[in-house]
């Protein structure tokens, strides 16, 4: 049988996924779709590809596990709480869920540098593979749910090591996906406090205006958990190249990810299909290759999949039934050329070597 690559999986809600969906990840992924047969209330029912046992299957050993809750005024046609303490509340059985996964040996909280060494030689032993936690790098998806500032630290504290200051829309930070503006007050104070804290900026979903403006103030570590190629799929979503380029040269990784509208053009959610719309793996090998060719080298890219980020099955690449099949990627990449050093930087090395200079 063929040694699988150990993968860093930039960006997944976990958590989300539990106390939202409702999904039991312990189970096998079978079991959880069968669950879901009949039900309509989100439009991914039934197509779930992420469990903790295809995550050990596809020897997905490191992962970025979110945090999410926006907070919304009223008549927003966005969901959300309607208040940010509300939004906070959720982070905090989302955090109980994940503290509760590693009391059941299920995952391992990734907080230091340490933590990260140990993990690694861990799940590099290959006896016993079944039974070893999933490691997992806390980060908050939209700042939202952060009352005030004070809440940064004791979210530090409880292990937060990345925050993305915005989602989509208009934010109390920052502006996000579909929307304009730069960081308000706020928001320059949130990444004063981060660069204090030595908190990761995740630049996802910052519009083009506050993206710019972040990449003006925040002297900090930066990545992007999960952003495609604005020169394959022409949306705000995506990076430009001209984004791409500064981000290389902060230092970032860039986490390719798996939902089908940003991965092919014209894609319209809830008609279009993966194999009519030849969303395929070879689709993320093209935005894997484009971040490289902006880059010059395979130093800034990796997987920030997404997967069951409120999509499934129907919105994701045709030949990729669970998240086990990444693994399938770096044949298509090796297929065109790449290296097997540069195959493990794009899995695992790129992600770790990030999280070793920062932690």
């Amino acid at each position: 049988m063929k040694k699988q690559r150990l993968i860093f999986d930039a960006h997944l809600d976990l958590s989300m996924n539990a106390m939202e969906w409702n999904r039991d990840l312990r189970l096998p992924i079978a079991e959880l779709n069968s669950r879901e047969q009949g039900m309509n209330d989100k439009p991914d029912r039934g197509n779930a590809t992420v469990s903790f046992g295809e995550l050990k299957r596809g020897n997905i050993g490191l992962v970025v596990a979110t945090q999410i809750a926006r907070y919304v005024e009223k008549g927003s046609s966005l969901p959300g709480w309607y208040s940010p303490e509300q939004a906070w509340a959720q982070t905090q059985g989302q955090l109980a869920w994940y503290r509760a996964m590693e009391k059941d040996g299920h995952m391992r909280m990734i907080k230091t540098k340490t933590d990260l060494e140990e993990h690694i030689i861990l799940w590099n032993d290959e006896t016993n593979k079944s039974n070893k936690p999933i490691g997992f790098l806390l980060s908050l998806e939209g700042a939202d749910s952060l009352i005030d500032l004070s809440y940064l630290e004791y979210a530090y504290e409880q292990g937060l090591r990345a925050v993305g200051p915005a989602h989509y829309g208009p934010g109390r930070y920052a502006n996000g996906t579909d929307s304009n503006g730069r960081l308000n007050a706020k928001g320059i104070a949130l990444l004063r406090e981060m660069e204090r804290l030595n908190v990761i900026l995740d630049a996802t979903h910052l519009n083009d205006d506050a993206f710019w403006d972040a990449m003006d103030r925040f002297n900090g570590p930066i990545w992007a958990s999960h952003n495609n190629c604005r020169a394959l799929v022409d949306h705000n979503r995506q990076f430009s190249d001209d984004m791409i380029k500064i981000l290389i040269s902060k230092k970032a990784v860039i986490g390719v990810a798996l939902d089908a509208w940003m991965m092919v053009p014209r894609w319209v959610r809830g008609v279009s299909d993966p194999k009519t719309m030849n969303c395929s793996l070879e689709v993320m090998a093209n935005h894997i290759d484009h971040i490289c060719q902006l880059a010059g080298n395979t130093n800034h890219v990796g997987v920030g999949s997404d997967l069951d980020g409120a999509f499934g099955k129907e919105q994701c690449p045709y030949d990729l039934k669970t998240i086990a099949d990444m693994q399938l990627v770096f044949d298509i990449l090796s297929q065109r050329g790449y290296s097997e050093d540069a195959l493990d930087k794009i899995a695992h090395s790129n992600w770790i070597n990030f999280l070793r200079n920062c932690l």
